[in-house]
């Protein structure tokens, strides 16, 4: 299989990366292992770290940075932009519909079961229509490279997609290290991300909020894999963090306790899975959420960022049928395409998996962070003959893919420069307007050959830059 490298193109450099080249010619091995270090610093010192759940060791780990930038044109990006609002838009719509009459299941575009039985869809969402018909406010549309001009989207994801703090880090500590860089390359800015976030966020205030809305962060705690990004992205917005024991419900609102007393709160963009939102609504035994949040949030005074349910959204199976939204709600055809996809499911999908295990990726329709999967082509006959058994036990739960001929983008490791397959997540912000800002998270698959780019899997992140015109 050859893969596409997006610095070299027939033995030449392509334009978006001329500037690159002699800069890291220029860069002996022990600047360019200074400038690692440093950069390690930085992220230790700043706090960006993660954990892997149910796995000992360091629980505040830093997710490997690369120094080498991701680079697209312009003409790339206004065309991915273009896909992603449309995309994002396609997804709300669906998300409006499934929740009302479910006019596209009616018109047999999508099989019922699929949306009302899947475990993502919230019965306490049904009726009713979030501010704006928005359900999803922030959408991380997981899109790979296989050419030139080849992209595919190969996940939604609706809930609460992570890892915008990196996209933001990512470019400072850029910034800092190599600011020639910065000053020879006219590079479009990310930094209005927190600002366009809390824009949107205000904008979806409720039906019942009067003059400014409060805005505020809802995190499950400091315990969280994402907790830095809570906390970060609330002090980039210039509001509060808060947890469930900091809010309560009165009469037909939300207020946050603070040393002046309670202040009602009008938007939460909750950082916590739907189940522990409400203990009366969801689960009982939740200690994160607010009990009785869900009556307020249906009478209009308050909102939820992003809506109960919205992962139906973007449930591996469903994604299936995502490009047929955009035909059936927007009356247009994709400008980003899927991968091809099959649906273990149905008879004929699951033949052709089974008999084409080796060649094929095979994913938990429910899984995520790279858990949950198969990549045939590295996998050993015996984890092949295991992954078959777990397919044939339930093949409702898994979807197929090929193995894509992932892009590559010449990465920093021990030897020097080398491919690396890369992935990357803008993300699409929904309220009065569709916007994105200019780049996304690219992540990176340090291990020699891998494809997966997940942190959790031993994957890295890389600065994106868009070039101005």
């Amino acid at each position: 299989m050859t893969f596409f490298n997006e610095m070299y193109h027939d033995g030449e450099v392509r334009p978006p990366y001329a500037r690159l080249e002699g800069w890291t010619r220029a860069m002996p091995a022990e600047l360019r292992q200074m400038k690692q270090a440093e950069a390690e610093a930085l992220f230790r010192r700043i706090g960006i770290t993660f954990a892997v759940y149910g796995e000992g060791g360091d629980p505040d780990r830093l997710i490997p940075f690369d120094m080498f930038p991701r680079v697209f044109t312009q003409d790339e990006w206004r065309r991915l932009e273009r896909g992603i609002k449309q995309r994002a838009r396609a997804l709300n719509a669906f998300l409006v519909d499934v929740y009302g009459r479910g006019e596209i299941v009616r018109a047999g575009r999508i099989p019922g079961q699929l949306v009302y039985r899947n475990a993502a869809y919230e019965a306490a969402m049904a009726g009713f229509v979030p501010p704006r018909g928005v359900f999803s406010h922030i959408v991380g549309i997981d899109i790979v490279r296989t050419g030139p001009n080849d992209f595919f989207v190969l996940e939604d994801n609706c809930r609460t997609p992570s890892g915008v703090s990196y996209m933001l880090e990512n470019r400072e500590i850029m910034m800092r290290m190599f600011p020639a860089l910065f000053r020879e390359n006219r590079i479009e800015p990310v930094d209005s991300y927190p600002e366009r976030l809390r824009r949107t966020l205000a904008s979806v205030a409720p039906a019942k909020c009067a003059g400014e809305p409060t805005v505020v962060i809802l995190t499950p705690g400091h315990f969280n894999s994402a907790y830095y990004e809570h906390s970060f992205l609330a002090d980039l917005m210039g509001v509060e963090l808060v947890e469930g024991q900091d809010l309560f419900v009165e009469g037909e609102f939300v207020f946050m306790r603070t040393t002046e007393g309670p202040k009602r709160v009008d938007v939460i963009y909750r950082r916590i899975d739907d189940g522990f939102l409400d203990p009366l609504c969801f689960r009982p035994e939740s200690m994160l959420g607010v009990p009785g949040l869900m009556d307020v949030y249906r009478s209009g005074g308050v909102t939820l960022a992003s809506a109960p349910g919205a992962g139906v959204a973007d449930d591996k199976a469903v994604y299936v049928y995502v490009p047929e939204m955009v035909r059936f709600y927007l009356g247009e055809e994709p400008i980003l395409p899927n991968v091809p996809t099959w649906q273990c499911g149905q008879r004929e999908d699951l033949a052709h998996v089974l008999e084409h295990l080796p060649e094929l990726v095979v994913k938990e329709v429910h899984g995520s962070g790279g858990y949950g999967m198969l990549v045939g082509p590295r996998a050993s006959a015996a984890e092949i003959a295991a992954f078959r058994d777990r397919i044939l036990a339930d093949p409702d739960s898994y979807i197929a893919q090929p193995t894509l001929a992932l892009s590559t983008v010449p990465t920093f490791v021990a030897e020097g420069l080398a491919p690396r397959h890369v992935d990357l997540r803008p993300y699409c912000l929904v309220g009065e307007r569709v916007e994105l800002v200019p780049g996304g998270l690219t992540r990176v698959a340090l291990r020699e050959g891998s494809l997966v780019v997940n942190s959790s899997q031993g994957g890295g992140v890389k600065d994106t830059w868009v070039l101005a015109e």
